[in-house]
């Protein structure tokens, strides 16, 4: 018995059915006649809600002349592909895919044009986060060799200073090598930060909310007028293996740095969120913590907001530069991350935590 093969429109429609890539027809007007399960997912919106719509109401593109680029292809009948555009879903959040557009000719039809939409956040969000980690090992390396080149002189100059004070006959003079011997602990004081600490990470089982608990009402005592300090926390985040005095510090240079943003009437959020099956770096992990620290301050300015975690890098009058590098180095000692995004009226630091139990 021969098995008779599907009539061809039903193998095309099962095809795009199972497509991972987002894929969307409209007529000679921009108006939608078909879209496949993926570009459901990706606009979070059913087809039942979205066929019939003209492509202006489905393909909000911000940065892009929609209808005027689809209507084009038409007329020219030659595809494009355009990279990295965002789109809004129907829950208003922002993705950003690669998207093809293919004028479709008939002979016996009206023309029409296949959008293909492939979503290319997370593979962006991979490439960002392997060139802050680089970046940030570069970084490191450098400063330790810098550091190392450093001390070994100052630790001589401060020496001959000590041994010139006690030779001097004239007490006067004295007020001079002190200045030395005080700069020169100033400036070692200066490269142990930047270095960061020196001792392996003491591990134990930390719950997340008692250091940000901590770090809360440091902030409290250290700013009572203000800003407000809000709390949003998953309670179904499991204790995890790490240094708390390191998440601490990392999390206090954070929520410092808010607080300076937000100003005595401004408002700093402490949300916490579990996430699952997350890639940090190029290294997937089950379940990872994602803190945030959120303040309504005006914004990083944009001319240094790619280097805001290089030394000596600081938006704030009088900042010394140190805070966000340190504590991006904290959370990269335990396998973690810290990204940020900012626009004027709101700055949100994301810190990543793997929470694998026998972290190593």
């Amino acid at each position: 018995m021969s098995i008779q093969p599907a009539p061809k429109p039903a193998l095309e429609r099962t095809i795009l059915d199972h497509l991972n890539t987002a894929v969307l027809l409209f007529d000679k007007d921009l108006r939608l006649l078909y879209l496949n399960p993926a570009a459901e997912m990706l606009f979070e919106i059913s087809a039942r809600h979205m066929v019939g719509h003209h492509a202006l109401n489905l393909l909000p593109c911000p940065d892009h002349q929609v209808e005027e680029r689809l209507k084009a292809a038409l007329e020219s009948r030659h595809p494009f592909t355009e990279r990295e555009i965002n789109v809004v879903a129907g829950d208003g959040r922002t993705k950003t895919v690669n998207c093809t557009v293919l004028p479709l000719h008939h002979f016996d039809a009206q023309d029409q044009v296949l959008v293909e939409l492939a979503q290319v956040d997370r593979q962006l969000r991979i490439t960002r986060e392997e060139h802050l980690l680089s970046q940030h090992q570069a970084t490191q390396a450098l400063i330790r060799g810098l550091a190392h080149e450093i001390k070994n002189p100052l630790g001589g100059l401060r020496g001959a200073a000590q041994l010139l004070e006690q030779e001097l006959p004239d007490p006067g003079l004295r007020e001079y090598t002190r200045i030395i011997i005080d700069e020169a602990d100033r400036l070692q004081d200066l490269v142990n930060r930047m270095v960061g600490p020196s001792r392996l990470p003491r591990r134990a089982l930390v719950n997340i909310h008692n250091v940000l608990e901590h770090v809360r009402g440091l902030i409290l005592a250290e700013s009572p007028a203000g800003p407000r300090v809000q709390r949003d926390y998953d309670p179904s985040i499991p204790d995890f293996m790490a240094d708390q005095d390191r998440l601490i510090q990392a999390f206090l240079n954070l929520a410092r740095n808010a607080a300076a943003a937000a100003g005595t009437a401004g408002r700093i959020e402490l949300r916490t969120r579990v996430l699952r099956q997350f890639t940090i770096g190029n290294r997937r992990h089950r379940l990872v913590l994602q803190a945030q620290i959120r303040d309504n301050g005006p914004g990083i300015p944009q001319e240094i907001e790619d280097r805001i975690f290089f030394p000596m890098v600081s938006g704030n009058q009088g900042g010394s530069g140190l805070g966000l590098p340190i504590a991006q180095e904290l959370i990269n000692q335990h396998g973690g991350l810290i990204e940020c995004e900012s626009r004027p009226g709101e700055t949100t630091f994301y810190v990543y935590l793997p929470l694998e139990t026998g972290y190593e």
